[in-house]
């Protein structure tokens, strides 16, 4: 089964509450996951192993950045020229879509994933939450379609 670095990116609570959700699915399909809620990338890449995949589930915050909890991470990953073709990735993303930055948090992580060469599984999911009162239940059907790719 995969290792499943699940990394955090929350100001109010709801990116956290989807990413421990998705966290107790992943073990009852016996996945092994860490849950980082002040992820630092020198360690997550140290620990990378063949069967890694980091899930990054965040929020959105102010004009359109990560949270505060992620900004160093975010910025670490910029500013670095890295290549990771052999590491597997997925963006989950929380945004209100009454602003124009609905979603920028978790685009941007994908843009920076993706220009390190590494491997997206899947498609990045964009749950809204003024559509989605329980950010939970929007998670659970990208959920029951994405897991699959895992294997």
């Amino acid at each position: 089964m995969a290792h499943i670095d699940i990394i955090i990116g929350s100001t109010l609570g709801a990116a956290e509450y989807v990413a421990e959700h998705l966290a107790g699915l992943l073990q009852t399909q016996h996945h092994h996951t860490a849950l980082h809620y002040q992820p630092d990338l020198a360690q997550l890449l140290a620990a990378k192993g063949p069967d890694t995949l980091w899930l990054i589930v965040t929020s959105t915050h102010g004009a359109g950045q990560v949270p505060d909890n992620l900004q160093p991470f975010t910025q670490d990953l910029a500013s670095r020229s890295l290549q990771l073709p052999d590491l597997r990735y997925a963006v989950v993303a929380l945004g209100d879509s009454n602003y124009d930055t609905f979603c920028a948090g978790g685009r941007l992580l994908d843009l920076l994933m993706e220009q390190t060469g590494a491997c997206r599984i899947g498609e990045r999911l964009e749950i809204d939450v003024t559509q989605h009162d329980i950010p939970e239940d929007a998670a659970d059907v990208w959920f029951a379609e994405w897991s699959p790719l895992l294997n």
